[in-house]
Order: C-alpha cells, then structure tokens, then sequence
C-alpha cells in the first residue's frame, strides 16, 4: 500500500472500507486496475495489489482535492445519511473537479427526483444535477434496494411492518452494483454521460418477498401495512432524528408509490451474468437469514 502522495492511479475509489466501494476496490485490484482509496481511516483501508490509499472525509474539500490528484476518474459512493449530505456530496466533486478529474461515476438510487416519496433519493436528484453542472464527463449508478439488507427488514418478530401497501421492488444484490460498477469504471467510452437503473430480475410486493424468505428459512415472517403516520410513530422511539424517521418509512411509501418497481436489464447487459433472484443471493449466503427470527 502506497502513500498519500502517489500519483499514477487513474481510478479513486470512495468507500473503500463499505460494503459497495470496498467490492469494486476489489473487482478492480482481481482486473490489475491502479487505483487510490479514500478513506476515512488509512488504518482500515483494505490492503489491494495496485492501490494507494488517501485520507479524506468528503465535507473536507482541501483534503478531498489533495486526496484525488492524479486520478482521472473517481467513483463517488454517496455518503450516509446525514441532514448534510447534498452539502457533502457538492464538496466532493467540486474537489474531484478541482483536482483535474475528468470522469466521475456516481452511486446514486433509482428513480432520484426533487420531490421523489422516497425523501432521501432527493438528495441523488440534487448531487446528480450538480455533476451534470459541472461539465465533467459521468455515469450514474441507479440501484434499487439492497437485496443483502432485506432480512434485516423483519424485526425481533419476523414482521416486516411499512406503508409499502401492494407496491412492488425488484430488490438487487450490492455484488451485482458493484461488478456493474467495475466494469463501468474500466470502459470509460462505453458508458460516458449515461445513467443506468441496477435491480434485480423482477419486482415482488413486500407480501410476496416475506413469503419467500418464509419458505427459505422454514419460519414465519410476515408483512404488516402501516399508514404513513404508523410508521412515523412505530420508528420514533429510536430515538432518531425526524429526518432520518421519515426516510425510512419513506423507503415503504416510495414502494407504494411505484417509485421502485423497475425492473432492468442493465445488470446482465453489462456485466454479461443474470442479476441474483431473493432465492439465489439466500441460497449463496445462508447465514443471512440468521437475521431472520421467527414469529412468537
């Protein structure tokens, strides 16, 4: 692992340490790609052939564009949730622009719009059209919901509660984003000033995805509708913030809205494989469905 200071990556990867950005560092390392990590924490920056690492936070602008020189194209995962982060993200390519990149691929979520249902696409809405501002060559990255988190959907219970009424999701593995990502991130011509939707092979109601994992895992689990203001008050004792509150019931009531119930054929179009179905990605990694626990 090389120093801050290195020069010769043509790829930055963010979120190196996460569980999107630390798959595509690996993708590209398996390809012999030259890339540099920035991260938070050089302590837990992975250890790549061909990668240097960089610390910096995205809010950190002087830091980001030190962070960033020499690279030519950035893959820009987007920050968590935070009340700022539209802020964050601005800072970030402003530093990527600054530092002479000319190419950035952005992890933003399906369906983004100024007034989508689900409240925290509205921040993908607005860093994308900051991208698009600055002039800079890019390519978005839509996925849908993670299929890797959705047996963490069902609570202590195994009951999946939200406002999702009879919508439809077609849920997609973060494996999936990120081998689209990697190849993306290696054919800059084939994807420039392009914007792909990333979902699994087909759209399943929340009834339908509980009866599933209900069949994988020999349990009950099931699917309660909440109204909007249910699950405004089912979340408050947590103890989060209103924001926060309010984008993950939003997350049921995009659902509602058909806000995700895409299905696209970007997965098998660009890396050349099917997108995993619930049952395959479950079958891959049972002790997923440790998360799942079984109605008293």
């Amino acid at each position: 692992m090389g120093d801050d200071q290195a020069t010769t990556e043509s790829i930055a990867v963010t979120g190196a340490t996460g569980s999107v950005g630390g798959r595509v560092a690996a993708r590209l390392a398996r390809r012999g790609a030259a890339q540099r990590l920035v991260v938070r924490d050089l302590n837990r920056a992975p250890e790549l052939p061909g990668a240097s690492a960089a610390m910096a936070a995205y809010e950190d602008r002087t830091a980001m564009r030190r962070a960033l020189q020499g690279a030519t194209t950035l893959f820009l995962v987007s920050a968590t949730e935070s009340a700022d982060r539209v802020d964050r993200h601005i800072a970030a390519v402003d530093a990527a622009v600054e530092a002479g990149v000319g190419r950035i691929v952005y992890l933003s979520f399906l369906n983004p719009g100024p007034a989508a249902v689900f409240t925290f696409a509205r921040d993908h809405f607005f860093t994308e059209a900051h991208i698009r501002s600055t002039g800079v060559a890019h390519t978005f990255l839509r996925p849908s919901l993670y299929l890797d988190l959705l047996p963490g959907w069902a609570d202590e219970q195994g009951v999946v509660r939200g406002p999702a009424g009879s919508g439809r999701v077609a849920w997609v593995a973060r494996d999936d984003i990120a081998d689209v990502a990697a190849e993306v991130l290696l054919d800059p011509a084939a994807h420039e000033d392009r914007a792909y939707d990333l979902t699994g092979p087909e759209a399943v109601t929340l009834g339908e995805t509980v009866g599933r994992l209900s069949t994988l895992t020999g349990r009950t689990v099931r699917y309660v509708p909440e109204t909007w203001e249910e699950a405004l008050e089912s979340r408050r004792p947590s103890g989060a913030p209103e924001w926060a509150i309010e984008g993950w019931a939003s997350s049921y009531a995009a659902i509602a809205a058909g806000e995700l119930e895409a299905v696209s054929p970007a997965v098998p179009d660009i890396t050349g494989h099917p997108a995993q179905t619930i049952e395959g990605y479950l079958r891959k990694h049972p002790s997923a469905l440790n998360h799942v626990e079984p109605t008293s």
